[in-house]
């Protein structure tokens, strides 16, 4: 038996309501896919990096297992192969990856380009990237450098990384 006639009940107070911090939209940076129905230049996690699949290739069944999808994909912001084997049954995780149009400001001598947001802020926390595509980086410095033109940046996004991959003058879409 217990003896809890020396203990006093503990009851919540007021002032013990949890407290919830927001820090994101809540969207995971990942969602589930099955692995037989990831396609050529689709997205998938491969090591914890998102990549764009190269090739795909489905062995067939053994006597006792799984059909088996053979994948060679590039890291979308290293572009760096690498390959996964996975049984086409099971799920792998694929990013969300989009893509964004920004205005470039300006860029200062550190490679940080000043990308205008929609809503009027600047965003100065991106690089243009002069050691992944220094052809691109140094495009973007001349359109800069040329100054009566409006220049726009594509920006990829994907699980919490960003990279500028392509640029153009604001009239060329429209």
């Amino acid at each position: 038996t217990w003896d809890l006639s020396g203990q006093e009940a503990a009851m919540a107070d007021a002032d013990d309501t949890e407290q919830f911090e927001q820090t994101d939209s809540g969207a995971s940076g990942t969602f589930p896919m099955q692995a037989g129905l990831v396609r050529k230049n689709g997205h998938m996690v491969i090591k914890g990096r998102p990549c764009k699949v190269l090739d795909v290739s489905t062995s067939k069944t053994g006597k006792h297992g799984h059909a088996k999808c053979h994948f060679v994909a590039q890291d979308i912001f290293t572009g760096k192969k690498m390959e996964d084997l996975v049984p086409s049954s099971h799920n792998l995780s694929v990013p969300n990856v989009t893509r964004a149009d920004y205005q470039i400001i300006d860029c200062d001598e550190d490679g940080f380009a000043s990308l205008l947001m929609e809503d009027g802020t600047t965003k100065d926390d991106l690089k243009i990237p002069l050691d992944s595509n220094p052809t691109l980086a140094e495009e973007i410095k001349a359109k800069l450098a040329d100054g009566d033109k409006d220049v726009v940046v594509s920006v990829l996004s994907a699980m919490g990384e960003e990279l500028i991959i392509a640029v153009k003058d604001a009239t060329e879409g429209k």
